[in-house]
């Protein structure tokens, strides 16, 4: 295929995430979720995701648009997963019941709603008590014995990086995360793929890396990194206040990792290859090799964001006319079919 297309496809930015038994694609301002289901059918969902930094020109800013697009993708990735873990929570049609109080009806209508709300919740207290809190007490009592803030503070992020490894290994030893890591795998390779210029194909797609720059695990290792260097120059001693200013600090330590992810995903320069190379070790961990069935998923949920922004390329347009041949397309509330 020719360099321009090839080129074309690089620009297309396409960024995923694997969801249970499936992987979300997202675009410019839109996500599919394709979930393979029990039947062994997928069914693929389009949803609206404009971004707030559209709307408010200052918001993307460098820093600004990185702790911003770093929220906007918490928040996508929890209604995401939740939406298909439903796939494998709901009961037969048959054997619903229809509620008849007005409890009843309000659930029903916003129970998908405030169970995002209160997963968000408990993943925002999760990830402050084991990468914020564990680690800054961990650094305050060895304070005791060491002054050197900059020994302090790296010792202080060697237990946070210790605690996100312990914890991805801790988990993937679960039959559903090893799928879901899976998923991860095909996600990658699907993107990896795309930005080839090549054809969206599970023949075409297997032999490609699973491992990508652009990836929220490396995203957190550089989190982690720029924490150290940050938590280092700005300095509390009081316990309290200084968890209190590593919270505060995450959006400016979030915009600083994501510029630094974007540019060494543009320039491979020997410093931003070294700042992103643990990132992508990391990866080895979060990724596993997919199976075709998986590679097909991520495929459909690619091919149909595409379409549904107006940007698949024609040379594409074949590999979607056969995937709408085996899927179910559907558009969600505020989603409207091109």
């Amino acid at each position: 295929m020719p360099d321009s297309y090839r080129d074309q496809c690089r620009l297309l930015r396409v960024g995923g995430q694997a969801v249970m038994e499936g992987v979300m694609m997202k675009g410019k301002n839109r996500y599919a979720v394709s979930v393979r289901r029990t039947d062994g059918t997928i069914l693929t969902q389009l949803f609206d995701s404009p971004s707030v930094t559209d709307k408010y020109k200052i918001l993307n800013l460098p820093i600004l648009r990185g702790a911003v697009r770093f929220f906007e993708s918490f928040v996508i990735g929890i209604r995401t997963l939740n939406f298909s873990a439903s796939f494998f929570e709901e009961e037969p049609a048959d054997k619903k019941k229809v509620p008849t109080s007005a409890a009843g009806r309000l659930w029903s209508r916003y129970g998908d709603s405030i169970v995002t709300i209160i997963s968000m919740l408990l993943g925002i207290v999760l990830a402050l008590g084991l990468f914020i809190l564990i680690p800054t007490l961990v650094s305050g009592w060895l304070s005791r014995w060491i002054h050197s803030r900059l020994l302090l503070s790296l010792l202080e992020g060697i237990v946070r990086v210790s605690i996100f490894i312990g914890y991805i290994l801790a988990i993937s030893r679960m039959k559903d995360i090893r799928r879901l890591f899976e998923y991860h795998g095909a996600e990658h390779k699907t993107i990896n793929c795309l930005e080839d210029g090549k054809s969206l194909t599970p023949e075409n797609v297997k032999p490609y890396t699973r491992l990508n720059r652009r990836c929220g695990t490396s995203f957190i290792f550089l989190v982690m990194t720029v924490s150290i260097l940050l938590f280092a120059v700005i300095y509390v001693s009081n316990p309290l206040l200084k968890v209190l200013f590593r919270i505060l600090l995450l959006p400016l330590v979030s915009g600083i990792s994501y510029e630094i992810l974007m540019a060494s995903n543009k320039y491979h320069t020997p410093i931003l290859n070294a700042l992103v190379w643990p990132g992508l070790q990391l990866q080895k961990l979060t990724t596993r090799e997919p199976e075709e069935a998986e590679i097909e998923t991520a495929i459909a949920s690619t091919l149909a964001v595409l379409d549904a922004e107006g940007r698949l390329p024609e040379e594409l347009r074949p590999d979607w006319d056969r995937v709408q041949e085996s899927i179910t397309l559907n558009c969600s509330e505020g989603a409207e079919e091109k």
